[in-house]
């Protein structure tokens, strides 16, 4: 019998000064997600579909598309135990607010390349930063 740990979502949110649109196809097409987080393979927004993102050193993570609900909600599983959602909600003054969700944090598991998931979110929480940010500097170019 496993006695998991739960570990905390990382969630970041903000607002950003671009229509949802705009965000939308930055988080909804391989192109956008290229551009500020990683090259993604094989990528289609449909649920269901599998791909693949290209995590560097880390090797070619396998994804699937769990939910989409243009232009407001896409969600998928990466690797063996992640989530990870894009929610968009259109705001005045063609402002988008964002929210990023990375769940399916537990204490006691291993991740594919043999790292604990507690010391992995640690570094992912502190690297999300730096992606979001990269992704309100491009939509609000």
């Amino acid at each position: 019998m496993s006695d998991s740990r739960k570990l905390p979502d990382i969630v970041r949110t903000l607002e950003l000064n671009a229509p949802i649109e705009k965000v939308w196809n930055m988080v909804s097409t391989a192109e956008g997600i290229s551009a500020w987080f990683m090259p993604p393979s094989g990528f289609e927004p449909v649920v269901g579909h599998e791909f693949t993102l290209n995590a560097g050193q880390f090797g070619m993570s396998p994804c699937k598309i769990t939910a989409i609900d243009p232009p407001e909600l896409l969600t998928f599983n990466w690797g063996k135990d992640w989530t990870l959602s894009f929610e968009l909600r259109s705001l005045p003054n063609a402002r988008t607010a964002f929210k990023l969700t990375h769940g399916g944090w537990d204490e006691d598991t291993l991740t594919e390349f043999g790292q604990p998931h507690g010391v992995i979110r640690e570094h992912m929480g502190n690297g999300w930063d730096g992606i979001v940010a990269k992704l309100q500097r491009l939509v609000e170019a």
